[in-house]
């Protein structure tokens, strides 16, 4: 066993471990550590977004790219706000419509900012935050 691991008791009532134990059967986690491991770090992440410090993460946009000018203003939103675009990803899903993934680092001010900015550009189907970590603070 590595020295970095701990072990640790918790006590829960019946009902609640069986509900937890059906959640990480659901997410296939292979053990209860694993399970909690995974919960834990989501917690911790999204203190980060509330705290303030700086967090990636990746804004998920669908679109029909026929619709006039919707590109050219999705591209400005990005060009300014690029101290937190790190990379774009440009998908055709069928004729019409496009997918973009934003990928973004920064102050979680700023990039909500960002997301918000997006999110009112008239046209966008679909528009969506994944909030992450930059893994700094997380073990």
């Amino acid at each position: 066993m590595s020295s970095r691991l701990i072990r640790f008791g918790v006590s829960l009532e019946r009902e609640l471990l069986s509900r937890f134990d059906s959640y990480a059967r659901e997410r296939n986690f292979p053990t209860r550590s694993e399970a909690i491991r995974a919960l834990i770090k989501e917690t911790l992440v999204r203190k980060e977004w509330l705290c303030g410090g700086e967090v990636a993460g990746a804004i998920v946009l669908v679109y029909d790219h026929g619709r006039r000018e919707i590109l050219k203003r999705i591209t400005g939103v990005q060009h300014r706000n690029y101290g937190n675009v790190i990379s774009t990803q440009h998908v055709h899903l069928d004729h019409d419509n496009c997918l973009e993934v934003v990928i973004v680092k920064g102050k979680p001010r700023a990039v909500e900012t960002l997301y918000r900015n997006l999110h009112a550009i008239k046209g966008i189907k679909h528009i969506s935050i994944n909030t992450g970590t930059t893994g700094r603070a997380i073990p």
